[in-house]
């Protein structure tokens, strides 16, 4: 993989950029620099995508590099999956979450598990470009987290960005790694607008502490990140000290960062859009039971989507999980039961 400092070279230091931006800038950056990665999905070319993130690459590329597919997600994926074992480094979109279901098949069965199938003899380096996530106004099949089913899946890693900046770094991470990457992008971000700092950032796998804290630790990624920051802004007028950890990778996920963090603060609220029941917060609870249980002061709670088909527009706010419910959720982590239970320690 090229060095971490490399993915920064196309976003200035100062700069403005949008997530929908700071992704098609990551996109064309990696066409100039490697002639084997290509770009291809249903609408991506002439249109430049539903939310136009592929914008002028078709043009600035030529149709052989950046190109429309036939409406058949299963046959784009198929169709990487190929050119991946002949040398190429395919991009390929799916233009909404659940329309990527029908290429399931080939993701799980072939994708995910051809590396081990050929004891690491043959390498697919495909991205799969998902957006995914509610908050736009979209209706059924239009609005959908689906990263437990891929988290899931041994042989596939899984990275969502919660900042433009960031966006465009684990995208350009993604595209340079030999392994396969559902690459998921939270499309009510799209037009979320952040000025890049001067950094050098860190590796895929990694999570970022974006806010420190001292009272609680709250966990998110992708769409909810902007909101577990908001929630933290709110907890402190209220006197709690929230720390916020951006995973940016589910799957590998990293224990190091979360854990500490959890250990230093003793509670812990994980947040994301999609259902609670057997969702992704549910690994992440088991596993700092595991590993933190006797630095917690509370239960691990976890603030979701309720267990409900995606609602439609209407409803969908009440879905998504809130600054107001965040705040509940601190609320209810046993902050009376501990300081009795120290009163009478002492």
């Amino acid at each position: 993989m090229t060095a971490i400092a490399e993915h920064y070279r196309g976003l200035a230091a100062g700069s403005a950029v949008t997530m929908a931006s700071a992704l098609n800038q990551a996109l064309s950056d990696a066409l100039t620099e490697d002639d084997s990665v290509l770009v291809f999905g249903e609408d991506v070319a002439t249109l430049g995508g539903v939310f136009r993130i592929t914008d002028g690459l078709a043009a600035s590329f030529g149709q052989t590099r950046v190109f429309d597919t036939p409406l058949s997600e299963s046959g784009i994926v198929g169709t990487a999956i190929g050119m991946a074992m002949n040398g190429l480094r395919p991009v390929v979109e799916m233009q909404f979450d659940a329309f990527a279901y029908p290429a399931f098949e080939q993701i799980t069965s072939h994708l995910a598990k051809l590396r081990n199938r050929t004891k690491g003899r043959v390498e697919l380096p495909i991205v799969i470009r998902i957006p995914y996530g509610g908050g736009i106004g979209g209706v059924e099949h239009h609005c959908d987290s689906s990263e437990a089913y891929y988290t899931h899946t041994p042989g596939l890693r899984v990275v969502t960005p919660g900042t433009p900046a960031d966006a465009y770094v684990l995208l350009r991470q993604a595209i340079s790694s030999p392994d396969p990457v559902i690459f998921l992008e939270p499309k009510r971000r799209y037009w979320s607008k952040e000025t890049v700092s001067e950094h050098h950032g860190i590796a895929m796998d990694r999570a970022l502490v974006r806010r420190p804290g001292t009272d609680v630790t709250l966990i998110a990624y992708g769409g909810a990140v902007a909101t577990a920051l908001e929630a933290a802004e709110a907890a402190e007028e209220d006197g709690r000290s929230a720390e916020v950890i951006d995973l940016r990778s589910l799957s590998p996920f990293d224990d190091e960062t979360v854990t500490a963090s959890v250990k230093r603060t003793g509670r812990a609220i994980v947040v994301h859009e999609a259902s609670r029941f057997c969702g992704y917060g549910a690994e992440v609870a088991a596993r700092l039971s595991e590993q933190c249980f006797h630095y917690l002061e509370a239960p691990i709670l976890r603030v979701a989507g309720f267990d409900i088909p995606y609602p439609p527009p209407s409803l969908e706010e009440y879905h998504l999980p809130s600054v107001d419910r965040i705040l509940d959720a601190i609320d209810r982590l046993q902050w009376q039961e501990t300081a009795a239970l120290v009163k009478v320690a002492s």
